[in-house]
């Protein structure tokens, strides 16, 4: 039991973690990430790519730039949206190989 204790993380992490698992729990959201693992796409082309409306999008992606898995970087007139580090594309591959695990 002194292990699991010593192990807990603090209440504010445990806060953090179930905000973060929250956002992830959107499949828009999912797919969104998905697509920008490929690289850097506009709100448009993403919008194209997961068959939404630009303003279901944008929505979206505030919520993904809230909880830091999303930047954005402006190129002339045109704002390009990326995942925000390497630890979302792992977090994403790591969660679908542990769901493949399931399935076998």
């Amino acid at each position: 039991m002194s292990r699991a204790l010593n192990h807990m993380p603090c209440q504010d992490d445990i806060v953090g973690l179930a905000a973060f698992y929250k956002v992830m729990a959107d499949p828009t959201r999912l797919r969104l990430l998905t697509a920008l693992e490929s690289g850097p796409l506009c709100a448009t082309d993403l919008a194209n790519v997961v068959q939404m409306s630009r303003s279901a999008v944008s929505h979206q992606l505030k919520a993904l730039k809230d909880a830091h898995l999303v930047r954005s970087e402006r190129d002339g007139k045109t704002l390009l949206y990326s995942l925000d580090d390497d630890h979302v594309a792992s977090i994403l591959c790591v969660t679908c190989e542990h769901l493949q695990e399931g399935d076998k």
